[in-house]
């Protein structure tokens, strides 16, 4: 009895080895990106006015114009129009924990649908909306 014990013990790990092995012929699917692709007429741009001081001014001038209102005089969402709107506006301090150039680009140039957030690039051309985001990069 000890022996046949022994001998169905052996053959079940076997066969369950053999199971195990053989899998369901499955491939783990492909990984996807965390957050949004930035689109090919944006994605790998960056940011020729990084660190110029004269670009960060220009840039906080047209931020405190037109973007402050919404995302707060230090960025943190939290305008005096950011109440009326759902969703609340990016609080850019955070966003630029993360943030690529041409993500921030992307979504100053397009907005962003089902939010606030409009187009801004028919108001401002491409070298104002790198000040800005020059500006947005002091942000902390």
């Amino acid at each position: 009895m000890k022996k046949s014990f022994v001998y169905s013990f052996i053959m079940l790990a076997i066969m369950a080895t053999l199971i195990a092995a053989c899998g369901g012929g499955e491939t783990a699917a492909p990984a996807v990106p965390e957050g949004p692709v930035v689109p090919a007429e944006y994605a790998g741009k960056t940011n020729s006015f990084a660190g110029s001081s004269e670009a960060i001014a220009e840039g906080k001038q047209v931020f405190e114009s037109t973007c402050a209102a919404c995302h707060g005089d230090t960025g943190l969402g939290d305008g005096p129009a950011a109440a009326a709107l759902t969703p609340q506006p990016a609080s850019l301090v955070e966003v630029n924990k993360t943030a690529a150039d041409d993500y921030l680009l992307w979504r100053i140039s397009d907005g962003k649908e089902g939010t606030a957030m409009v187009s801004w690039k028919t108001s401002f051309s491409e070298d104002q909306i790198w000040q800005v985001i020059s500006y947005l990069r002091t942000f902390k």
